[in-house]
């Protein structure tokens, strides 16, 4: 008997874990409450039935794919807990962003990419494999910022919001004006930008840019939607914030004159709670410089010596 599709979008959508967010527009909450190495997922039951980011953990990709069959995988940015999974679908069309680079071919390329060395990127691509990344396929095709992804039922613009990392998306589905700000996540930890090419300026820019696209529902990678244009203003100017907190953390280090090692040592984003400490000193290493380079260009901190100091 041959079972329409509608019918098995209607099934879709009686799952727990899915919740419509427009008409033909769901979100596929991702295991763990989306915590790394999991990330929530957008499906689009367009023309194409279309899947934002695998990072829902491969047995709910399975059911997932049996209940609506994926003809396409969109990736927003190619971050571990975006593409882990990524397996169970390789064989779909794949839409990756104009940026992203052939390092997504190769993991140890890939962690070069993301940690600045040859010798971390291998210890990335070990790291990557354990939560289950592959290497990706050539892409079918690509996006740039300000292209339309047009689905019949649904059109999303494509918006690059870099300082994550280069080749970070973000996107407005046009009919229902509906905002995925993927890994403009709202978290409690705040902005992320702990890779060699993040910038924390270009970050904060394209978040203001993001707060001022008219929408009602807001809906990231790793927190539940947010509705209603007072609540999505609220929680764009609370992420704004974390920049600054970030910043007043780095500042309230260099009191005492201090090694960027020494700052490294006292983990002030991570609280010394990540489980692989290599993974976790590399990543709080850079956020701390990043915010160290803008604190000297401001010149609130100096150095000398291999330490950096509160300038008064």
């Amino acid at each position: 008997m041959l079972i329409s599709k509608n019918f098995r979008v209607d099934t879709l959508a009686c799952f727990p874990d899915v919740t419509r967010l427009a008409e033909h527009l769901f979100l596929i909450n991702a295991p763990n409450s989306a915590r790394f190495p999991f990330c929530n997922a957008f499906l689009v039951t367009g023309d194409e039935t279309v899947l934002i980011d695998t990072g829902i953990g491969k047995n709910r990709l399975r059911e997932i794919d049996a209940t609506v069959r994926i003809d396409r995988v969109i990736i927003s940015h190619p971050h571990p807990d975006h593409i882990c999974g990524y397996e169970v679908l390789q064989d779909r069309a794949l839409t990756v962003p104009f940026e992203t680079s052939e390092a997504i071919h190769d993991l140890i390329d890939l962690g070069t990419r993301f940690t600045g060395t040859v010798e971390l990127g291998r210890y990335w691509a070990r790291f990557a494999r354990v939560i289950g990344v592959v290497p990706m396929k050539p892409p079918d095709s690509r996006f740039r910022h300000g292209d339309i992804l047009d689905f019949g039922a649904v059109r999303l613009e494509a918006i690059r919001v870099p300082g994550h990392i280069d080749d970070h998306y973000c996107f407005l589905e046009h009919h229902s004006r509906t905002l995925l700000t993927t890994d403009v996540d709202f978290s409690a930890f705040g902005p992320w930008y702990g890779n060699p090419e993040s910038a924390i300026r270009p970050f904060q820019e394209g978040v203001e840019m993001l707060r001022q696209i008219p929408c009602e529902l807001v809906c990231s990678s790793h927190k539940p939607p947010i509705e209603g244009s007072a609540a999505t203003d609220d929680a764009f100017r609370e992420f704004l914030e974390g920049f600054d907190r970030h910043r007043d953390r780095v500042l309230a280090l260099c009191d005492i004159p201090k090694t960027l090692a020494e700052m490294t040592a006292a983990s002030p984003f991570y609280n010394d709670k990540m489980p692989d400490k290599s993974i976790q000193n590399l990543f709080e290493r850079m956020m701390i410089q990043k915010n160290l380079d803008l604190l000297v260009e401001d010149g609130m901190v100096g150095g000398a010596d291999g330490r950096y100091f509160r300038v008064d």
